[in-house]
């Protein structure tokens, strides 16, 4: 799936500001729905700014109980792209500061929208997922509580304790 801006239509656009509403199905991320964003592509000189909001319903499986649950995405998007290459201008190491990271399109005439949003979306998803905050993780262990066919491999393990 692609879905592309032109650096020449941002530049003709009233203001050189293009409005881009987004409702995808973002392939390997199951969710309730579509991804929805509402995205402003503004030509800056130099750079082009992606800014705006991303919402939506993912579906994810938590880490302690394995059961599924709904994780609700609402987060802002502001990417800055350069047009041109960026390397000329950092002959050595450079350190980069808040606010300097900048995706370099390496003379490329077009943004691929959905490849930011599906960026945007990965990078958004909780690094520890968790269906709440009462989880009773910790108890899937036990035997009596192994009814996911996943956790049968734990059932037969023995563990023997390394005598001195």
């Amino acid at each position: 799936m692609s879905k592309v801006i032109l650096i020449e239509d941002v530049e003709n656009a009233k203001d050189k500001a293009l409005r881009c509403k987004l409702e995808e199905q973002i392939e390997g991320i199951e969710s309730n729905g579509p991804i929805c964003a509402d995205l402003v592509v503004r030509s800056l000189g130099e750079f082009i700014e992606v800014s705006g909001n991303v919402k939506g319903i993912v579906k994810l499986e938590c880490d302690l109980c394995l059961k599924e649950f709904e994780y609700e995405l609402d987060f802002d998007i502001d990417e800055m792209y350069a047009k041109h290459a960026l390397l000329d201008d950092y002959g050595q190491e450079t350190e980069l500061k808040d606010g300097q990271f900048v995706t370099d399109l390496n003379g490329e005439n077009e943004i691929d929208i959905y490849d930011l949003l599906y960026q945007s979306v990965i990078l958004n998803l909780p690094n520890k997922k968790v269906c709440g905050i009462n989880c009773n993780g910790d108890k899937f262990l036990k035997e009596e509580n192994l009814s996911d066919p996943r956790m049968d491999v734990f059932k037969n393990i023995e563990i023997n304790p390394k005598h001195k």
